[in-house]
């Protein structure tokens, strides 16, 4: 089996799509006055929740992506799942080579989590945010595997954001 074999396969397995979010800590955390670090998105197709009790989700990241990153020094992230009106966030959050993380920010209406400090997107179908308690090393991934320490549904209109087959879509 191909790279490109197991990729159209896995293609036609449809998923939600997610951004998730986390704030950078301050640079020196002992000094109430340092300024607090850039906020950081990241596009996901692969999240998932894992358990109920303890509420348990999971999400896959690259293996040295700025998100695995950060997600390995910040605890605390937070999760929009984006209504198919929402396409355009997606598609500036998964750009490679893209422009600082602070302009994509600027003009997506967001709320800060309460928990985390990170951006929760606005008119998103749901929000969650995660404490990580176990990160996988899984080829070239890491699963983080984060309990759930809020979870809201501030939208009850629009559906989902999907992704099929190489696109977003949406259920028709």
């Amino acid at each position: 089996m191909t790279n490109d074999e197991f990729r159209a396969a896995m293609s036609r397995l449809a998923s939600g799509v997610v951004l998730v979010t986390a704030q950078e800590p301050p640079l020196d955390p002992d000094d109430p006055q340092a300024p607090v670090g850039e906020d950081v998105g990241m596009t996901a197709t692969a999240f998932m929740s894992v358990s109920l009790d303890p509420p348990l989700a999971l999400v896959s990241l690259r293996e040295g992506s700025r998100m695995d990153d950060l997600l390995a020094e910040q605890p605390v992230w937070a999760v929009s799942v984006l209504t198919e009106s929402q396409r355009h966030i997606a598609g500036r959050f998964a750009m490679k080579g893209r422009i600082s993380d602070r302009l994509l920010f600027q003009d997506i209406p967001y709320v800060r989590g309460e928990v985390s400090g990170a951006p929760m997107v606005g008119g998103a179908l749901a929000t969650l945010e995660c404490r990580t308690e176990q990160r996988v090393a899984a080829g070239d991934h890491t699963l983080v595997i984060g309990r759930v320490l809020t979870a809201k549904v501030p939208s009850a209109g629009g559906g989902p954001l999907l992704y099929f087959r190489g696109r977003y879509r949406q259920l028709r």
